[in-house]
């Protein structure tokens, strides 16, 4: 994650983690694989979690297709 933190991107990560840990805390998903989302998530640039569960469904449980 970037070294400077404002207060909307704080805000912004608080989100993308409540949203990945209540949809995905439990079971067979890794806290460290959330957090690496989130940090993936607000590196990118994204200032909504529009899509956030689709991505993390895409890139952190093998559900990813690369053809």
């Amino acid at each position: 994650m970037t070294s400077t933190y404002t207060e909307a991107v704080l805000d912004l990560r608080q989100k993308v983690l409540l949203i990945l840990f209540k949809k995905f805390g439990e079971g067979l998903y890794s806290s460290k694989s959330i957090y690496e989302c989130a940090d993936d998530w607000i590196n990118k640039g994204h200032v909504t979690t529009s899509g956030l569960v689709s991505y993390y469904k895409a890139y952190y449980t093998g559900g990813h297709d690369n053809t």
